[in-house]
Order: C-alpha cells, then sequence, then structure tokens
C-alpha cells in the first residue's frame, strides 16, 4: 500500500509540478501528516525531491528527473492494455502512434509483466457498436479530430432530420464523444452535438476556436443524456407482466420494473413503465406478447386490444 502510495506521489509531482503537501494529501486521500513520512521515505530512497516553505511553497522534482515505468504493478500494466481502443485510434488517424505508444510501454514493463500483458491482450476484444448497429462511415472524423486538437473553427454542410435537412454551421469544436459505435461532435455555440457521419462537406479554418474555461466534455456529456432519457419518457403505463415477460425488459424499464414492481398471488408482477409515446408504447408491449396485459392508460390498452383482435381475425 505504501509503496503505490510513494509511486503516486512521484508521478503526481512528475506530471503536474510543484504540489503542496495539503494538495498532495486530498489527491491521494490520507492526512498530511502521512504525506510528510512519505516524502522523507522518497528523500531516504535517493530521490531528488525537495520543497519551499511559504505561502506558494509545496515540493518538487529537481528539473530533468524521469521516473521510469518498470515500477508498474501488474494491475495498472492490465488496466493501461485495456484502455487501448485501437479501433477508435484507426478512425481518428492515430492508428499508427497508437501502435507505437503500445509498443514503447511493453518494452518499458519488466520481462515478466511484459509476457503477462502479452497474454492479456490476446485475451480480451472490445467490440463497441451493438448487435444491429449499422456500419456507418464518417470520412471527415480525422479532420473533425485534428481541429479538436488544434482548436480550430470548423465551417461544415451538416444534414439534420428536420427541414431544411442540409444547413450550413459555423462550429467552434469543445470534444469528440465515441458512444456505441457512432463519434459525436460537441461544438459551440451552444453547446450542441452534431453526428459526425451526417457532416456533407468541412473546411478547416484558421480562425481559433475559443473553448469556454472550466468545461468538461465527460460531466456535459452525463448531463446531456440524462436530459434526453428525461425527454424522452414522458408517458407512464401500468402493466401486469409474467416473470418471463420481466426478464426481456431492457433499460428504463428493467429499472422501473425493479423500482416501481408489487408481486402479485400469480407470479405476476404490476408495475409502471415509462414510455416514450402511444406508438413506441403500442409496439414495445405487444413485443412482449401473452406475457404482459396493459391496465392503463385505458387508450392504450385499447389500442393493444385492437390489435390483437385485428390478429386474431387475420389468423382465424
Amino acid at each position: 500500500m505504501k509503496a503505490g502510495r510513494l509511486l503516486s506521489i512521484l508521478l503526481l509531482l512528475q506530471t503536474r509540478g510543484r504540489m503542496t503537501a495539503a494538495a498532495l494529501a486530498e489527491e491521494l486521500e490520507v492526512s498530511v501528516r502521512t504525506v510528510y513520512r512519505d516524502v522523507e521515505s522518497l528523500h531516504s530512497a535517493g530521490i531528488p525531491l525537495y520543497g519551499d516553505a511559504g505561502h506558494r511553497g509545496g515540493y518538487q522534482l529537481l528539473s530533468g528527473y524521469r521516473s521510469r515505468l518498470t515500477d508498474l504493478y501488474a494491475r495498472e500494466a492490465e488496466a493501461l492494455v485495456l484502455a487501448g481502443l485501437p479501433v477508435a485510434a484507426d478512425e481518428l488517424g492515430l492508428g499508427g502512434h497508437f501502435a507505437d505508444a503500445q509498443l514503447k510501454l511493453r518494452a518499458s514493463l519488466p520481462a515478466p509483466l511484459r509476457e503477462h500483458v502479452d497474454r492479456l491482450r490476446g485475451r480480451f476484444h472490445i467490440d463497441a457498436p451493438g448487435w444491429y448497429a449499422e456500419d456507418t462511415e464518417a470520412p471527415f472524423l480525422p479532420p473533425v479530430a485534428d481541429a479538436v486538437r488544434t482548436g480550430r473553427v470548423l465551417a461544415v454542410r451538416y444534414r439534420r432530420w428536420k427541414e431544411p435537412t442540409d444547413v450550413d454551421r459555423r462550429l467552434e469544436p469543445y470534444g469528440l464523444v465515441l458512444k456505441a459505435g457512432r463519434w459525436y461532435l460537441v461544438a459551440g455555440p451552444g453547446p450542441r452535438t452534431y453526428r459526425v457521419d451526417q457532416i456533407l462537406d468541412l473546411t478547416v479554418t484558421d480562425e481559433e476556436a475559443v473553448v469556454p474555461e472550466g468545461f468538461d466534455l465527460a460531466a456535459h456529456w452525463r448531463a446531456s443524456q440524462a436530459d434526453f432519457h428525461a425527454r424522452l419518457h414522458q408517458g407512464e403505463a401500468l402493466v401486469r407482466i409474467s416473470p418471463r415477460g420481466a426478464a426481456r425488459l431492457t433499460g428504463a424499464a428493467a429499472g422501473a420494473l425493479a423500482a416501481t414492481g408489487v408481486p402479485e398471488p400469480d407470479g405476476w408482477t404490476r408495475a409502471t413503465l415509462p414510455v416514450e409515446s402511444p406508438e413506441h408504447a403500442h409496439d414495445m408491449l405487444l413485443a412482449l406478447g401473452t406475457e404482459v396485459e396493459v391496465l392503463a392508460p385505458e387508450d392504450l390498452r385499447e389500442r393493444v386490444a385492437a390489435t390483437v383482435r385485428t390478429l386474431a381475425e387475420r389468423y382465424g
């Protein structure tokens, strides 16, 4: 435990520069006194580390000192290997750089750990898209990624779902997100989200893009996803569902069943499920066949019943 903490202090100072004992303690979730003891241990081990007192003081490594990665633990090396997404790197035009980085990482590991990582790489494969996702092409992804990295404004021709479908947009790139095998560009003004595969034409301008101070791409994406799902499921349906039907529910419906489900004597469960629209609810619940009964709202129950009567007449 202590050895891992000492390595963490070393890497924090190596990547961030000067840090106070209080900042190190907060980062490592230990006491300031523990940081003092750890710094003394690093001194004793010959690490060129010094501290400055005062308001602007802190600990700092001597200029030019760099640690090696030979102290990586097995779990840490595994995490670095599994965090790599070579397909994503290829799509961004970074496949060669990704391979070079993997080679450098592998070369820096001690022999036993290198052999372990090689075995691990052959036993895990990441396939991000869903089973029924279309193989969408995004020919403008590399220049979009370059604009994100270099901070350049984009002039794009974009295809959206409503009229007029093809529009011209000036976009200030804030970041790229890979979701279920599809790339999305988060860009200002707004910010708003754009599917990269819907970009019809693109010009990278010389104008500098300004990302708002403090903008957090991951936090923005989580918030936008939560808002999307909140707006998506604005209706409700009261149902009775069998154990077999319950096992087929996924996503928000499965979560609502767990939260609102009340078991009934016959083994079925009464629950309130979120639905997007009457059409969506009709199709979703009808797909469960005889494993579900719609209780409310009445118009949804009648709509499902009408479809069932039509099917019964059709199949005699």
